[in-house]
This record gives structure tokens, C-alpha cells and sequence, in this order.
């Protein structure tokens, strides 16, 4: 057993492997067209995924159909059969009042190693749906390991009601920097000096000046970047003007 004192985080047995799973352009069933299933298809739509809804229209929600109409999605009309799954599918979504038609089809995903999720089944899922907060680029996902999805949902709520305004555009902000940092000092070799001098921009200037960064201050951190300074958000906008403004010990400042 490890010191209790020891400097490294402890170990928590029991937990799930959190990842953001990359599905774009990927192909994935969703068996079911009632209320959870139409919450899988909102996740997986907003992933970019092709996505299959194998259900009768007699089954179909309304929010469903309209995912249909709007061929959102592709839909076939009938109950899933295993020849389902010899069309490259990537992942399954099982959601459908069936406990046995659930088990058979789970039991074919692991035959072909085709990640699947069974709802509220969780000894049948290879990964949980959690609750999610989005704001632009910013995803917060609350999982209670298939315990208590409803809990999950109040946790996200007050985590979401705590964070900032403009966040997200925050993150937007620093995406287009990292891009444009990447177009001028792409090496490999200058990875950890990017990844290190973006964090410095991201603990010196506040929340409100990233929201505030336009494509003119971009490029004028860059200009720092070959230094590996960190200029303030005022430099960036004032330039050389920021170098001449001093405290004078009186009330104000004077240049």
C-alpha cells in the first residue's frame, strides 16, 4: 500500500474512463424511436455521426419523426435484425422496451466487437450516456456510472448555473489562437513551447479579455510568441503606448 502522505493522486477503483469520443462521419445504429432514443440521437448528431433509427413509424415520437422529415437521419422502417450490423457499423444504440430483444442484440455487438449501449441496462452498456452541458466548444458531461442519470441532470445544473458568462466564446477564442500559432510556428519540435505558451495567455489575461480577443490581437500575441513572452491584454491593445504608461504615486497615472 502507497504512504497516505504520498505526493500522487490516490487511486479510486470503481470509476469509468471519461474520454470525448470522436465520432464524426461515423456510422451508428439507434434501435428505438421513443424519448431516449431521440436524446441519442441529439448527442450523436451533435458529434457529426451518420446515424441509422431502426424502428417501425408506428413506434416513432414525435421528436423522432421530425428527425426523419428532416433527414437528419436515416430511417428504416421495421424491427432491427442482425443483418443490420454487416453495414460498418462503429457503434449501437439500443433503446426499446424489449428486455430480451435487448440482451440478443447486445450479445451480437460483443461478437463483433461493435461498441453498444443498452439503456438502463447497465451491465449491458460498454460505456454511460452522461448529463451534458454545451456552450459553443465547452462540453461538461456529469456521469454517475449508470447510477442515478437523474442526479446527474441537478449536478449539471449547478455546475452549468456557476460557470461564467461567455465561456464558450472564450474557448472559441483560444482555439483560432492555437490554430493560427500552429500556421506560424507548426514544427514538431515546438509542441511543448505552443501548449506551454498558450497556457501563460490563458492564467494572464481574464475571461473577459478572451471573449474580447479579435483576429488583431491574435496576431499581435503572436508577435510575442518567438520571445516566449506573455504580453497583458493591454499591451496587445495599446502596443508600445502600454510601455509608457507609469505610476506617478499621485491619484492617477501619467505617461
Amino acid at each position: 500500500m502507497p504512504p497516505s502522505n504520498s505526493k500522487y493522486p490516490p487511486i479510486q477503483p470503481g470509476g469509468s474512463l471519461i474520454v470525448a469520443w470522436q465520432v464524426k462521419n461515423k456510422h451508428i445504429l439507434v434501435v428505438g424511436g421513443g424519448e431516449v432514443a431521440a436524446g441519442r440521437i441529439v448527442h450523436t448528431l451533435n458529434a457529426d455521426a451518420n446515424v441509422t433509427v431502426i424502428s417501425p413509424s408506428s413506434g416513432l415520437n414525435d421528436e423522432v419523426a421530425h428527425r426523419i422529415a428532416c433527414n437528419q437521419v436515416t430511417h428504416i422502417d421495421r424491427k432491427f435484425t442482425p443483418s443490420d450490423l454487416d453495414d460498418n457499423v462503429d457503434m449501437v444504440l439500443v433503446a426499446v422496451d424489449d428486455p430480451d430483444a435487448s440482451t440478443k442484440i447486445w450479445q451480437l455487438c460483443k461478437e463483433r466487437r461493435i461498441p453498444a449501449n443498452i439503456a438502463d441496462v447497465p451491465s449491458e452498456c460498454d460505456f454511460y450516456f452522461g448529463s451534458v452541458h454545451r456552450d459553443g466548444p465547452l462540453q461538461i458531461m456529469v456521469s454517475t456510472n449508470g447510477n442515478g442519470p437523474r442526479l446527474a441532470s441537478m449536478v449539471r445544473k449547478e455546475i452549468a448555473a456557476g460557470l461564467p458568462g461567455g465561456t464558450g466564446e472564450a474557448i472559441e477564442n483560444v482555439g483560432r489562437l492555437r490554430r493560427r500559432l500552429r500556421e506560424v510556428a507548426g514544427a514538431k519540435g515546438d509542441g511543448p513551447k505552443r501548449m506551454s505558451w498558450i497556457s501563460r495567455v490563458c492564467e494572464v489575461w481574464s475571461l473577459e479579455e478572451l471573449v474580447e480577443m479579435d483576429d488583431e490581437d491574435i496576431e499581435a500575441l503572436l508577435r510575442y510568441y518567438s520571445s516566449d513572452k506573455v504580453p497583458t491584454f493591454e499591451q496587445v491593445r495599446l502596443g508600445d503606448k502600454a510601455d509608457a504608461i507609469v505610476f506617478d504615486g499621485s491619484m492617477g497615472f501619467a505617461c
